[in-house]
């Protein structure tokens, strides 16, 4: 393995250990899902935080008090706001999934994407 310079994180470490969820309320999704998430950057201080996240096709609602960007590596994810309007991403596709967003977050394939969150500290 190569070694990367001091505060440069690889996000290919395969050292670090994989969370496993499963969200199953029917309140906030159609179906059960698993995911599983890989944070390679926590910043609880100023309420960052980063990695890998993949899980299996599912919709969820959801109302965000953080902000998100988001790079999909794998899979399609369609998000819907509250009125209606709607917008499908894929591979490669980057975004920003706003603080105050309402709506749902569907994942039409599994879906595989890098994260940094940003949460009001």
């Amino acid at each position: 393995m190569t070694q990367s310079p001091r505060n440069v994180l690889d996000f290919s470490n395969t050292g670090v250990a994989a969370a496993q969820s499963t969200v199953s309320d029917p309140a906030i999704v159609d179906r059960p899902y698993t995911a599983r998430s890989w944070r390679h950057f926590q910043r609880p201080e100023l309420g960052a935080l980063a990695g890998i996240w993949e899980a299996e096709p599912h919709l969820e609602r959801v109302a965000c008090d953080y902000d998100e960007l988001c790079h999909l590596l794998e899979g399609q994810v369609r998000l819907t706001d509250a009125e209606g309007l709607s917008r499908v991403f894929g591979p490669g596709d980057s975004f920003v999934v706003a603080a105050g967003f309402t709506g749902t977050w569907e994942n039409l394939t599994p879906v595989r994407k890098v994260f940094f969150i940003l949460q009001p500290a």
